[in-house]
């Protein structure tokens, strides 16, 4: 199973617009994470156009989005339970924080910092996919895919143009 993930999106915004190669992923993906910052509800509805979405809101979204989508979530993709959220907290002690946050996960994606993370707290992912429209601090905007093969989550971080 492939999983596309992204955050922070905050569309729309001036001329800004997701990659087509972003576009590309998401829709050949079996299912597309968001982990917040949306912003609009018809950016959300395009991004559901694009295939299965799962997603939780984000501190800039619409008062519409926060209405109609979880703070966290639990998803089971593949065999692999993975969490979500959008604001994980303060850098110190977030990993053990995120896998104490979501018992049973196999892995946490959050968003909000706009800075990539594909890190290990014992035997959870803990995974930013940064955003594919605003890097702010990182170098370059991203997203991630995530491979599931049998509950095993593989991620690799796409850098987009």
């Amino acid at each position: 199973m492939r999983v596309a993930v992204i955050s922070d999106t905050h569309l729309p915004r001036g001329k800004r617009a997701l990659a087509q190669e972003c576009l590309d992923r998401l829709a050949a993906a079996d299912l597309i994470l968001h982990a917040g910052d949306i912003t609009e509800a018809p950016v959300l509805e395009s991004l559901r156009e694009l295939g299965t979405l799962h997603a939780v809101y984000g501190n800039m979204d619409s008062a519409e989005l926060r209405t109609s989508l979880p703070k966290e979530e639990v998803v089971d993709a593949g065999g692999a339970r993975i969490g979500m959220v959008h604001i994980p907290g303060p850098a110190a002690g977030r990993s053990a924080r995120l896998v104490a946050r979501f018992p049973g996960c196999d892995a946490v994606v959050y968003g909000h910092t706009h800075i990539p993370e594909l890190a290990r707290d014992g035997d959870v992912w803990i995974l930013n996919p940064g955003s594919p429209t605003e890097r702010r601090k990182a170098p370059s905007r991203t997203m991630l895919e995530l491979e599931i093969d049998g509950g095993a989550i593989t991620p690799e971080l796409v850098v987009l143009p």
